[in-house]
């Protein structure tokens, strides 16, 4: 064997061996948990405060604010107004809506009719009921427990093989309206939280309010979406953190925060109605 075969038949095998063991290897996510960006915001040459937006790019210096003082709501609310202002001179055909859809008014978690039986079960409407197996030469049948029959059918004829219902097939509406009332205090604490910027953890007096009024263009039904201040695929709960560091200049909340649940929440109510179209910009 020559010196060039015995080159070329090692070569092979290596590649062979290479081959073998990408073959064996599952490809790895391309998935990545990294921190969130921040705004990085001009320093003051007289060492005054300055807020940045959530576009990360407009800043604005505030006289008379020292960096690490706090300002007051009628400052904050003042700066962030000529924030806007500033975004809005720059980006004349962007659209940003003002007012949430559908209304000013927190979307209310939907009341249950009106029961004709107040203390007995309510039940979702009955499910066509599911053929029995029918028997070696004997017909299918369309009898047993459905939805509509409720748990007490099921329970009635345990151990024969028939529908069970719907699994929340026996709820009163009285278990409706407490469902209802908790939703709505949920949403409500997040309204709270959205609008108030020591809840929020903030630092400057900045709440998430003042630019997002009543969590207008907020817009959780186009998530997940290309977001470019972060550059990347971002879900709500991430922009809501990229707004609580930078504008709000506060720590990040975890995805599993009361609060955060509690703003998105608030967020998505105020949509109520509004077409999911997750990726539109």
């Amino acid at each position: 064997m020559t010196l060039r075969t015995k080159l070329l038949t090692g070569l092979t095998a290596l590649l062979s061996i290479a081959g073998g063991t990408a073959l064996a290897t599952p490809p790895g996510s391309t998935l990545k948990a990294e921190p969130l960006p921040q705004h990085k915001v001009p320093t003051s040459k007289e060492g005054n405060l300055v807020v940045g937006m959530c576009d990360g790019e407009t800043s604005l210096e505030v006289k008379g604010v020292k960096e690490g003082e706090r300002m007051s709501r009628e400052q904050a609310l003042q700066v962030t107004g000529a924030l806007m202002e500033e975004w809005r001179r720059k980006n004349p055909s962007a659209n940003w809506d003002d007012v949430p859809l559908p209304g000013s008014a927190i979307a209310q978690a939907p009341q249950p009719p009106p029961s004709p039986k107040p203390q007995g079960p309510r039940s979702p409407p009955a499910l066509p009921p599911t053929p029995q197996k029918p028997a070696a030469g004997g017909s299918t049948k369309t009898e047993g427990a459905t939805a509509a029959s409720g748990a007490s059918d099921v329970a009635a004829q345990k151990g024969v093989s028939l529908q069970t219902g719907h699994t929340y097939g026996a709820f009163s509406e009285r278990d409706e309206r407490i469902w209802a009332a908790s939703t709505q205090a949920f949403v409500e604490e997040g309204n709270r939280i959205f609008h108030d910027a020591e809840a929020l953890g903030g630092t400057i007096a900045v709440s998430c309010d003042m630019c997002h009024p009543d969590a207008a263009n907020t817009h959780p039904e186009t998530y997940p979406k290309y977001q470019v201040q972060l550059g990347r695929v971002a879900l709500l709960r991430d922009m809501i953190n990229w707004c609580i560091e930078n504008p709000v200049r506060g720590k990040p909340l975890a995805d599993d925060d009361p609060k955060m649940k509690a703003m998105e929440a608030f967020i998505y109510a105020k949509r109520k109605g509004a077409k999911l179209e997750f990726g539109k910009h």
